[in-house]
């Protein structure tokens, strides 16, 4: 079952990631595909970044701890303004929007060219998972430094003894698992520092779907991007209240 997307005036996306796990070929190496890949995105994305993994390992007797592998594992072509970026990985692709965001429908055609571009270079196996990464930056008007959660949260903290207890911040966790479909999801809401006379409330949903799929099928990431994003405007929908809402309106 889906629910037909939607729109805010003033999304509080602060990023929204798409990732997209491969299985790659066993001689594949992304060390080797610096050089090709850069050239194939630098058109747009003509700023590059390196990530590399290390791993250590601990000398117990010594109290030490030294590294004995450093591995690429990922590049980031990033445009020119910071604010999108597509990274092949070792394990697959992923793209990045930052803020200021507008819907997904808008990056969708980028999101199918570079996925085209990525495969032809990279040629990966299978696809094994599909996850749509969405962090919200909520700013809760507070009243006397104070906010009522109730107001703007259906999901969240609550305190056993509200007279005796004052809650000062928290971190709330759920994972789910959609009925009838194989997606899941995890729910992460957690408070920061109040600034401004309001609290910010980082809202983090991650939806999922693992797969076995040909990355050849060109309707397939399609097709599961589309799903993937109604379950999360469910999850957005679902969690928040309907004032809450307004203030992105």
């Amino acid at each position: 079952m889906t629910n037909p997307p939607f729109r805010l005036k003033n999304a509080p996306i602060v990023e929204a990631i798409l990732d997209v796990e491969c299985d790659m070929p066993p001689k594949y190496s992304l060390t080797e595909m610096e050089v090709p890949a850069t050239d194939l995105f630098k058109a747009t994305y003509p700023k590059v970044r390196k990530k590399f993994l290390k791993e250590f390992t601990v000398q117990a007797h010594e109290n030490t701890a030294r590294a004995v592998n450093q591995g690429l594992q990922s590049l980031h072509f990033i445009q020119p303004d910071g604010k999108q970026l597509v990274q092949v990985r070792s394990t697959g692709f992923s793209f990045n929007r930052l803020a200021p965001y507008g819907g997904f429908d808008d990056y969708l055609p980028e999101v199918e060219r570079t996925w085209k571009e990525f495969v032809h270079l990279t040629k990966p196996v299978q696809i094994r998972l599909v996850r749509m990464r969405y962090i919200n930056r909520l700013m809760l008007p507070m009243a006397e430094q104070k906010v009522d959660l109730d107001y703007f949260l259906r999901i969240g903290p609550r305190l056993s003894d509200e007279k005796r207890l004052i809650l000062s911040g928290f971190l709330h966790q759920n994972v789910v698992s959609e009925v009838g479909t194989d997606h899941r999801g995890v729910i992460v809401l957690t408070s920061q520092i109040a600034e401004g006379g309001k609290l910010p409330v980082i809202f983090d949903i991650s939806v999922e779907a693992p797969s076995r799929e040909s990355p050849s099928n060109k309707d397939y990431l399609l097709g599961k991007i589309v799903a993937l994003r109604s379950l999360k405007n469910a999850i957005f929908k679902d969690t928040l209240t309907e004032k809450c809402l307004a203030l992105f309106q």
